[in-house]
């Protein structure tokens, strides 16, 4: 099969049969893109006369390239090309895997950064109540506190998934479906927002049944959601890098302070595995260290 058509074929499988969201298809898109064009310099237009050692090539052009790509970097662009062709073996189309042997780039363990509850607070109680979009970005900034959601799957919100009471209904990766409660200061929050400032707000534009709107009516963006974060990380004077994740590490980091249990942290966050949750346990060892290093009169 052509190498232009094999990739075709393999975007819209991951989007139509595996439902993967159209940020990490655009990511393996722009990775595979890459891969052709290298195939093509290199004469390669044709799947069937792929190897093993050309994969392996591949990426030790890729590693080499000025400036060094990043090493989660470098994993994501292996496991693209190692997808695609798992995909032609399933499908028949090739009788072998490339790639199959070659092992993934070791990359480093990051640590999530957590803000502390008290810098929470601040950031939350930032936007203006007397503002109306500072009411709505009030009621973003705690609904993804309180429910540890990704801000994809809050601005993804309609309202009609606020109708189960004190619980949300959030859609994950892969179109994965969960249901996740919702503390009192959050839905204070939301119902402030829905009462005082979406019906104004959807009166600038079309309908849409969308939660979280932006100044012209319009569904709040990705980037938009990322401006408000920020916005309130300047105004509560928080100096420690603060992304559209902080909140969800904040909200994984917290629980585990607390006592809840790993696995159900797992299931309120829609990891797959308790292995990718379990990086947060890591957070709350290093604080008990902390404190014990602090407090303990012969921790030294």
């Amino acid at each position: 099969m052509l190498v232009a058509r094999a990739v075709d074929a393999y975007l819209r499988h991951v989007t139509i049969e595996r439902g993967l969201s159209a940020h990490t298809v655009a990511a393996y898109q722009r990775d595979l893109e890459i891969y052709a064009q290298w195939l093509a310099d290199a004469g390669i237009d044709d799947t069937s006369a792929i190897t093993g050692s050309i994969v392996s090539r591949f990426i030790a052009d890729r590693s080499a390239v000025i400036p060094a790509p990043a090493a989660t970097s470098l994993a994501r662009l292996q496991s693209s090309v190692r997808g695609l062709h798992r995909y032609l073996v399933r499908e028949g189309v090739e009788p072998e895997d490339p790639p199959g042997r070659l092992r993934p780039p070791k990359t480093p363990q990051r640590l999530p950064k957590a803000l502390t509850i008290d810098q929470v607070e601040r950031l939350l109680a930032a936007p203006s109540a007397d503002d109306p979009l500072g009411i709505r970005d009030r009621a973003l900034l705690e609904l993804l506190y309180a429910t540890g959601a990704r801000v994809s799957e809050a601005i993804g919100l309609d309202v009609d998934d606020l109708a189960y009471g004190e619980v949300l209904r959030l859609r994950g990766k892969g179109s994965k479906e969960r249901i996740v409660p919702v503390g009192s200061y959050a839905r204070e929050a939301v119902d402030a927002y829905l009462t005082r400032v979406r019906p104004g707000l959807a009166a600038k534009g079309r309908a849409t049944a969308k939660l979280f709107l932006g100044a012209r009516g319009a569904p709040l963006s990705r980037q938009s959601a990322w401006l408000v974060i920020r916005s309130a990380a300047e105004t509560a004077g928080i100096t420690a890098e603060v992304s559209p994740h902080t909140l969800r590490h904040s909200f994984a980091t917290h629980l585990l302070q607390g006592g809840a249990d790993v696995r159900v942290v797992q299931e309120l966050l829609g990891h797959a595995s308790v292995a990718t949750t379990q990086i947060y346990t890591h957070v709350s060892v290093d604080a008990l260290r902390d404190i014990y290093a602090t407090s303990h009169p012969r921790a030294r």
